[in-house]
């Protein structure tokens, strides 16, 4: 798991329209950034409903909301559009942004254990600096907890 105090690991992934987004794009502005397992499975439709609820909350406090699966940008098309998300969703397909942020790691999965992503959120700062990391989030109170630390 990555600490506060560092530089966030640069990435460029394809968003549900296709286009390519970078983590600089979003210079002089907080971001949010937050792993989650999979499009449409019970958790994380609460966590991006959360999140989708308090978006006029983040804007307000000049914070982008970046979420990140590996899920397909077919995918997040379709769960954007479902669940009316008004923020970005990045396909890590490769799992490049997950290896990066150290949230691909061993877990125990129903008594066995196997490889896989930790639902993770990272506040990073105006200058690319992590301010906050929150390992192992709930996705019902994931949102409102970030809110908190803004």
């Amino acid at each position: 798991m990555l600490e506060s105090g560092i530089t966030a690991p640069a990435f460029t992934l394809p968003d549900k329209d296709r286009n390519m987004v970078s983590l600089s794009d979003f210079r002089g502005k907080k971001v949010v950034l937050y792993f989650y397992p999979s499009d449409g499975t019970p958790g994380c439709s609460r966590q991006v409903a959360a999140f989708a609820a308090l978006y006029g909350e983040f804007q307000k406090k000049n914070t982008v909301v970046i979420g990140i699966s590996q899920d397909s940008e077919e995918s997040h098309q379709k769960f954007a559009e479902k669940k009316c998300l008004p923020f970005i969703l990045l396909s890590d397909k490769n799992r490049d942004a997950a290896v990066k942020y150290e949230i691909w790691e061993e877990k125990k999965i129903l008594g066995k254990i196997g490889v896989g992503l930790i639902r993770s959120t990272y506040i990073i700062d105006e200058n690319g600096i992590i301010e906050h990391v929150l390992w192992k989030v709930n996705p019902e109170t994931n949102a409102q907890d970030v809110l908190d630390l803004l």
